[in-house]
């Protein structure tokens, strides 16, 4: 390897990893913001968030490298003309293609690496990362009883302490309100103190309460009427409450996978094939459903006589000759089988909307495991020949313009994902947003390849000149 290449890699390697690293921890962070009222209060051991944060910043990947690409090479091709390394490369007849020859192989090397990740690493990511998502959204926050609040956590029970010392847990005041019956039966308890704890297995919360009394009111049953309200003091008493549902507890894999997230491109297509052949088999069951409808209708249509008849039928002449009443029966039969045959059609046409968008999900999948791999390679030819034109480096102008390309890319995949998603576009409508950003990177490469003066203000200010001037020239010889 020449010294030109290494220098060129060394420059563009460091800053795509940092910015690689940056673009993942700002994405972490949005994730943690969104779910941080999930996580929070609920006593989870910091290997469970750590796993979580992980499977979180493995999802991220795909996304974070276009970034990363895009920022790296504005920012390497920017401080080489900004530092007058590119013109000096150009003064030795180095070419700005040989100088990017480099990067492209790092580029590449990236956009297969890319495609392998979120064709094989990132559905198991994604699976672990809603397993443990959803058992943490599902555990109960850890048990803890404020003074002067009513404590609802436990199910069946509501729990108010006047005063509690903070020092050795002791508890004053407490009024226990008990509907683990349901409305067959209403329990108070109050004690003067008391103190909790659970068992070693966590399962159990144990309330010991000190000097209290029960009060029972029952509202159904034999001794409704004959004991309306019984009370009961006791010195000392312990109520163990059921705190299993706090606990954290893994689910097994098989709740989860099969989403077309957790799949790769073989699994998306085997799915695709089986929803399509379902999504038929619904078709012609409604096909057939009307059928029968219709011939329903000509089985017991009272007018029909003449036509199972194969004979020339009078429609007018028909009606003249039946009752009135059976020209109405006749009429109620034929709108209610109508009615019926409009509502199937109804309810199968808002299955059929809701099964085509189902497997428009997957083919969205599908397709940008490909676009985001191919997008890295699309954003380098942007990014490149751009930090070459403009030549400033550092963060500044790197930063905006990557935000600026990222953006409009972003906007258009979007785009393209929601016309997929409703059938506006089949599935090729994914490739939009790249098909929209090659002409940009050619175009650009063809302007840094020719050294065009595209973003100098005094080429432009030249050109516009030139304009002006000859304006002028004409205005006066006419």
């Amino acid at each position: 390897m020449k010294k030109l290449d290494r220098l060129i890699l060394r420059s563009f390697i460091g800053p795509l990893i940092l910015t690689f690293a940056i673009a993942v921890f700002v994405l972490l962070m949005q994730f943690i913001w969104k779910y941080i009222d999930d996580m929070v209060g609920k006593g989870l051991d910091f290997s469970v968030i750590a796993e979580l944060l992980l499977y979180a910043s493995a999802t991220f990947v795909p996304m974070a490298l276009p970034i990363a690409v895009l920022f790296a090479s504005i920012m390497t091709m920017g401080n080489f003309g900004e530092k007058y390394e590119l013109v000096a490369m150009k003064a030795s007849g180095i070419s700005v293609s040989r100088v990017m020859r480099p990067m492209i192989l790092v580029v590449l090397m990236l956009t297969g690496v890319a495609f392998y990740f979120a064709n094989n690493v990132m559905p198991e990511a994604m699976l672990r990362y809603r397993m443990t998502l959803y058992d943490i959204t599902r555990k109960k926050p850890a048990v803890n009883i404020r003074a002067g609040e009513y404590y609802k956590e436990i199910e069946g029970y509501v729990i108010h302490v006047g005063s509690k010392n903070s020092d050795n847990g002791v508890m004053h005041d407490i009024i226990i309100y008990d509907h683990s019956k349901g409305m067959a039966e209403t329990n108070v308890i109050v004690a003067q103190r008391g103190v909790m704890r659970t068992t070693m297995d966590n399962n159990y919360l144990l309330f010991t309460l000190d000097s209290g009394y029960t009060y029972t009111e029952p509202t159904t049953g034999e001794y409704y009427r004959k004991r309306p309200l019984t009370s009961a003091n006791f010195r000392r008493q312990t109520i163990a409450f059921d705190i299993s549902s706090f606990a954290y507890n893994r689910s097994t894999e098989d709740l989860f996978r099969g989403g077309y997230q957790m799949m790769n491109v073989s699994e998306l297509n085997k799915a695709i094939a089986h929803l399509d052949s379902n999504m038929m088999k619904r078709r012609n069951d409604c096909r057939s459903d009307a059928m029968n409808n219709l011939r329903l209708w000509q089985r017991y249509h009272e007018l029909d006589t003449a036509a199972r008849a194969e004979k020339p039928c009078d429609v007018r002449a028909l009606l003249a000759s039946t009752s009135d009443a059976t020209q109405r029966r006749a009429g109620n039969r034929s709108r209610n089988i109508a009615a019926t045959t409009a509502r199937d059609c109804h309810s199968y046409s808002d299955i059929l909307n809701a099964d085509q968008e189902y497997i428009n999900r997957h083919h969205v999948v599908k397709q940008r495991k490909f676009t985001l791999s191919l997008a890295c390679l699309l954003l380098f030819l942007i990014g490149a020949p751009f930090g070459s034109i403009v030549r400033k480096g550092g963060l500044g102008m790197p930063l905006v313009a990557s935000v600026g390309f990222f953006v409009f890319y972003y906007v258009v995949d979007m785009i393209d994902e929601k016309s997929v998603r409703e059938s506006v576009l089949g599935p090729e409508g994914m490739w939009i947003s790249s098909l929209v950003l090659l002409p940009i990177g050619i175009f650009l490469t063809l302007q840094a390849t020719t050294d065009s003066g595209l973003f100098d203000a005094t080429s432009w200010k030249r050109f516009f000149s030139h304009i002006f001037k000859r304006k002028k020239t004409n205005i006066q010889q006419s």
